[in-house]
């Protein structure tokens, strides 16, 4: 009796096991999902901790008043865990996680390959001096009101009270013989973060009332300046003379940064002739709508003739505001993509601490910023002190077509938009820290085309006039110049790093190509030695603009461009590769990033 007792029971527990069998997998994936989220989360926690600025910038103020430590024991610590990371993160299946976690583990695992190319393979801590020229980025202390004043300068005078042990600390950690064009912009870089401190950042902090908090900052404030400049004449002294042009990562190098960082796991020979098509592409539609404007002038003569189409000094920040307005406009009668917020980013000058180093920028608050939410649109402006020549110049650069271009860019529906779907979005802490370059500044960049291929800037009436032709065109010129920018830095760093390509010639390929020039084409190609990975606006546009294709392929008559754009940007900033994955149902594409 007994025994069949424990029969019954043992087959009604084997009948209910077989009913709960399909719930199982699931119940595996919660624990697998669990066991992932804990380790993200632990190393989130080490990550800010060892890069407090950036806690800063992000939104969690528990880091306000911290800077990175560059000791070389600080360094190793940061690197072992690094590894140790990474071998945690191999051991996680994507396949018995969730989906939304398994995409998740992968931007982890995308962000940690970065640094740990950035440590091992490019050794930025031993051969890259701008890294501890930059560690003073102290903006977000006086961009943001985060905090009340007096607590920020407190913050602010306690980092730059260590200012001085990390250039020490450079001087300890990089190598004897630095690649020059490194040495050369960290110069630049210490001298502008000196005056920056000197001249600058006291304005900024004026409004402090307690005196000994301002005399704290002011005695912290100038050793700070002074150790800058002493580390500019010190990399002029000891490190320029020395210094080598071995700056290329080698191709094996350049397509393993791709793969890992990107994953974009295609030959760099192959991603150059994509852009050299591209380029070429470019130039033809650059001088089709040269011809339009004036068949009688030079594509280059006539580009010059559309930068003297600007506003006065007095009426700059007033006209970009207005058409700002109108391109927002625009971006929504149109239905391009949703914006899920009324709130407008707000077009200001930008803070006179900011203009050397910038012309038109915008800063939102951190996706975890409870306090200081605002957005500002930054435009530089002439300042009243400069020749009337300086000013024209100047105002060339903020013609009226290429600063909607920049608008679009910047703003509506480039990174502002972008940011507010970040924030609207059920993006994870993962999804919302880390993000790709190439979908950041290849979704703004794509949507510089995608708005003029949408109509903007062009006639409203089927009845097109002379001067509606000529309008479309110029913006279409204005758009082409700066994709022939993009894509000479595609070019560019692909010929430098794999191809033995010169800094001379890199200059003289932007001088060339996107008609730049001497300085501004040699700024550019000195960028390319120390920031591979800036092929990654045009990168990141042709992979959207593939992504769309087959999108559009996959849904036929059920396609929409608003549709289209609002499910690209509601996964964080992800590789595009993974986005992929996320819309696309054939699996066979999901490699065909390009």
């Amino acid at each position: 009796m007994k025994s069949d007792c424990t029969a019954k029971v043992s087959a009604v527990v084997l009948s209910l096991i077989a009913l709960c069998l399909p719930g199982v997998s699931g119940f595996a994936k919660q624990t697998a999902d669990a066991e992932y989220e804990a380790v993200a989360d632990e190393y989130i926690k080490g990550y800010l901790a060892a890069r407090p600025l950036e806690g800063t910038a992000l939104g969690f103020h528990e880091y306000d008043g911290k800077i990175t430590d560059y000791s070389r024991l600080a360094l190793d610590a940061e690197l072992s865990r690094l590894r140790r990371f990474d071998d945690r993160l191999i051991k996680f299946d994507p396949a018995k996680l969730s989906l939304r976690q398994s995409i998740d583990l992968r931007i982890l695992q995308a962000a940690v390959k970065k640094e740990l190319f950035e440590m091992q393979e490019m050794s930025i801590f031993e051969r890259n001096p701008m890294v501890y020229a930059r560690a003073v980025d102290l903006n977000i202390y006086v961009q943001r009101n985060f905090a009340p004043l007096e607590d920020r300068i407190r913050s602010l005078t306690v980092i730059e009270s260590q200012i001085p042990n990390v250039l020490i600390a450079a001087r300890t950690n990089l190598n004897e013989v630095l690649p020059k064009p490194y040495v050369e912009t960290a110069i630049e870089i210490a001298k502008g973060a000196s005056d920056f401190l000197k001249k600058s950042l006291p304005p900024a902090v004026a409004g402090v009332k307690d005196e000994q908090v301002r005399v704290a900052f002011q005695n912290a404030n100038r050793k700070a300046a002074h150790a800058l400049f002493d580390y500019a004449a010190w990399l002029e002294r000891e490190k320029l003379p020395k210094s080598s042009l071995d700056f290329a990562l080698g191709e094996e190098k350049f397509r393993r940064l791709l793969a890992q960082t990107e994953l974009v796991d295609l030959p760099p020979q192959k991603i150059l002739e994509i852009g050299l098509a591209q380029l070429k592409a470019e130039q033809e539609a650059f001088t089709d709508a040269a011809k339009k404007i004036d068949p009688n002038k030079s594509p280059v003569e006539v580009f010059k003739q559309i930068q003297s189409e600007h506003p006065t000094p007095e009426n700059l920040i007033p006209d970009v505001a207005k058409d700002l307005d109108k391109i927002r406009k625009y971006v929504l009668s149109h239905h391009l993509i949703s914006i899920p917020s009324d709130i407008r980013a707000k077009v200001k000058e930008t803070p006179q601490y900011l203009r050397a180093t910038s012309f038109a920028s915008m800063d939102t608050p951190g996706p975890f910023e409870k306090r200081a939410t605002e957005a500002y649109y930054y435009v530089t402006p002439t300042e009243n002190d400069w020749p009337e020549k300086q000013k024209e110049e100047w105002l060339t650069a903020f013609n009226y077509y290429t600063t909607d271009i920049t608008s679009i860019h910047e703003a509506y529906p480039g990174h502002y938009v972008q940011f507010l779907h970040l924030n609207a979005s059920p993006a994870s802490k993962i999804e919302k820290i880390f993000g790709s370059y190439a979908f950041i500044e290849g979704w703004a960049h794509y949507c510089e085309k995608m708005m003029i291929d949408e109509g903007y800037g062009s006639a409203t009436s089927s009845t097109s006039s002379e001067n509606d032709v000529q309008r479309a065109a110029k913006y279409r010129m204005a758009q082409a110049d700066e994709a022939l920018l993009r894509l000479c830095r595609l070019c560019a760093s692909i010929k430098m790093h794999t191809q033995n390509m010169s800094i001379d010639d890199a200059t003289k390929f932007f001088q060339e190509n996107c008609y730049y020039e001497e300085k501004p084409a040699r700024q550019e190609a000195m960028r390319g030695t120390f920031d591979p990975l800036y092929l990654s606006y045009t990168l990141g546009k042709l992979e959207i603009l593939k992504l769309r294709d087959d999108y559009k392929a996959q849904e036929g008559d059920e396609f929409s461009l608003q549709q289209f754009h609002n499910e690209l940007l509601n996964h964080g900033m992800p590789p595009i590769r993974l986005l992929r994955e996320i819309m696309l149902k054939d699996q066979s594409k999901w490699d065909e990033v390009l």
